[in-house]
């Protein structure tokens, strides 16, 4: 467990610091910003890169409501269900402060009220959704996304391929919600850059815990019942 842990915690900075850098330091706008395409996949290459490089040690989860997904699923013990939320939360952590510590050292550079790459909702955020637009999107965002982790990574399925499939949706869903939340779809990530930023995305941030563990768990429940199952 000690291996799955320290997994849990680089894999998911990874994703942080990958996510939420090309956000922060490389730009959504302007002559030399990467664009919201950039973003999208600089998530879900994250997510690819992570789940080849930790995925056979811990599985790459990453994500509190991806492992309460498969803990409901029953795939996975309650015991490490808490271990592994732990060590996402702290990766996530960290892969913030390290963006913080580099975005510090930049001419200018101020805190906003969502700094960091953090997520929100209502009228100062990006495409200006309000609060039951951002639930909404987050919980059925979640939902398919955690649904594409259980059938990709379930019995006979592609084991290759899963990470690429992973990674594909995690982009994708990032096309379309980004100007609605940021995308969040995971808890320990928007955990992170709150920490730090405070203000109006902390006081945001329960929805960026909640929407994305009701997603989880009712993809986790629909795939123990056997409706998303290949058995």
């Amino acid at each position: 467990m000690s291996k799955k842990f320290t997994a849990e915690v680089i894999g998911t900075f990874i994703l942080v610091f990958f996510g939420c850098g090309a956000a922060v330091i490389a730009g959504a706008n302007g002559l030399e910003g990467v664009g919201l395409t950039g973003i999208s996949l600089a998530f879900g290459i994250s997510i690819v890169a992570a789940a080849y490089g930790i995925g056979l040690i811990s599985g790459a989860h990453l994500n509190p409501a991806v492992s309460l997904g498969i803990l409901l699923a029953g795939k996975m013990s309650p015991a490490d269900f808490v271990t592994y939320v732990i060590a996402q939360v702290l990766g996530a952590v960290l892969g913030a402060a390290v963006l913080y510590l580099i975005m510090s050292g930049k001419a200018g550079f101020v805190m906003g009220e969502y700094a960091l790459g953090s997520n929100g909702f209502g009228e100062n955020y990006l495409g200006k959704f309000n609060m039951t637009s951002a639930l909404v999107f987050e919980i059925v965002a979640t939902f398919v996304f955690v649904t594409v982790i259980l059938g990709a990574t379930q019995p006979g399925a592609s084991t290759i391929l899963a990470a690429l499939a992973i990674g594909l949706t995690l982009t994708g869903i990032h096309l379309v919600g980004i100007q609605v939340t940021g995308v969040s779809v995971n808890p320990a990530r928007s955990i992170g850059p709150a920490v730090f930023a405070g203000g109006a995305a902390l006081s945001q941030l329960w929805l960026f815990i909640v929407a994305p563990l009701v997603g989880g768990a009712l993809a986790g429940i629909v795939h123990k019942i056997g409706l998303t199952r290949a058995d």
